[in-house]
């Protein structure tokens, strides 16, 4: 394996799975360890933008999964990998419970319900008031991306990639969708999102399914990018992030391959698409689509069409996160809990909040008019924008 390959893969808290003969040392790789490309230092900042931490709470540290808080209605549910859960209001502990055991994803949450799940496929449910346990379910292998709490029920992707529809009250089982992939793919935390009367999953592959929420159907099958190259690593092309969704049009990104947009009101028809590769993910607003690349260079495009607005290449190698929206800016985490505030008309840097230190893996998460950042070593923030 490349060096390059084996980096990306680590700093995305990524480990290739599905084929026993693959080893090349990865599961021994240190994310964010010194041994990758050099994070470029950060360029001298002159504040155009006001940002200040609201609050911050401890919670336990991530280990090697990526844990992303839920936001329900301004209240946090954030957990950690020794199975520490926690209720958050305004910076304030309401309740912590322990899970009895180590997590490795979460959370899901609405305003009954909050979700975690294991390394051992268990996905564990607690009253959202109080903590207290619900149910326990059972899926086929290790969870690690977040469940969604949907109206319809629990949505559960495990690390085989089997989606699995669980029922809310009692944990049971309504359907499970199973597909083939390939020979190797890469292990990803990204969830299934909820729109519409569909559950929207990426694949190895470079495939983006719709399934149906009554029966898990597959409804429509999108692609996303297609796998090239001399060897199955060289074809490695996964959606491995969240897509995301605004009015009609849905948006994904594969590693090795690309960025498309479809039309979910023309049966999944793709609307455009073009070469860039991520392992963090996307954001949209009614005028713009954002992204950050495996090399740290974060996109502004034109939503209908895809076009280049702008770019910026001063975070190279810092291994961004997703972006998030919020207030005229766009905002990414890096690799030593900096982030990053840019401005979503032209790139340039708005502002800089330093949180832990430790990297950052999660998704960032909007609260109200401040970015909710949640940290590998145990640090959950509320960046406030002025």
């Amino acid at each position: 394996m490349s060096r390059r390959l084996a980096t990306l893969f680590a700093a995305a808290g990524l480990l290739l799975g599905g084929c026993a003969t693959i080893s090349d040392g990865l599961d021994a790789i240190n994310p964010f360890s010194s041994s990758g490309p050099k994070m470029a230092p950060l360029p001298p900042l002159k504040p155009t933008a006001d940002v200040r931490i609201a609050w911050s709470a401890s919670i336990p540290k991530a280990g090697d999964y990526s844990f992303t808080p839920a936001v329900v209605e301004g209240v946090v549910y954030a957990a950690g990998a020794k199975g520490t859960l926690s209720r958050i209001e305004d910076g304030k502990t309401v309740w912590k419970i322990d899970a009895d055991q180590p997590l490795s994803a979460g959370v899901g949450a609405n305003h009954k319900l909050v979700v975690v799940a294991t390394p051992k496929g268990e996905v564990l449910a607690f009253a959202a008031d109080d903590g207290k346990p619900l149910w326990k379910a059972k899926v086929s292998s290790e969870v690690l991306a977040s469940p969604v709490v949907g109206d319809d029920g629990v949505v559960v992707k495990s690390g085989d990639n089997q989606v699995f529809l669980l029922d809310a009250t009692d944990g049971g089982r309504k359907w499970a969708y199973q597909r083939a992939t390939p020979p190797l793919s890469v292990r990803s935390a990204g969830s299934p999102v909820l729109a519409d009367r569909y559950v929207f999953v990426g694949y190895p592959g470079g495939k983006l399914v719709a399934l149906a929420i009554q029966n898990g159907a597959p409804v429509w099958e999108g692609t996303v990018a297609l796998p090239k190259g001399a060897t199955e690593l060289d074809r490695v092309a996964d959606v491995v992030a969240p897509p995301v969704v605004d009015g009609r049009q849905i948006c994904a990104v594969a590693f090795q391959g690309r960025i498309a947009c479809f039309d979910m009101g023309q049966g999944g028809a793709m609307v455009w698409s073009r070469d860039i590769s991520s392992v963090s993910g996307l954001a949209m607003d009614g005028r713009y689509l954002f992204v950050t690349d495996d090399k740290g260079t974060v996109y502004g495009l034109d939503r209908l069409s895809g076009s280049s607005l702008w770019k910026q290449d001063k975070l190279k190698n810092r291994r961004l996160s997703a972006p998030v929206i919020r207030r005229g800016l766009v905002v990414v985490a890096d690799a030593e809990g900096i982030v990053h505030f840019l401005s979503r008309e032209d790139g340039s840097f708005a502002a800089r909040q330093k949180t832990d230190g430790t990297p950052v893996r999660a998704p960032l998460q909007a609260l109200g008019s401040a970015v909710l950042v949640q940290t590998t070593g145990g640090e959950v923030s509320a960046i406030e924008v002025q």
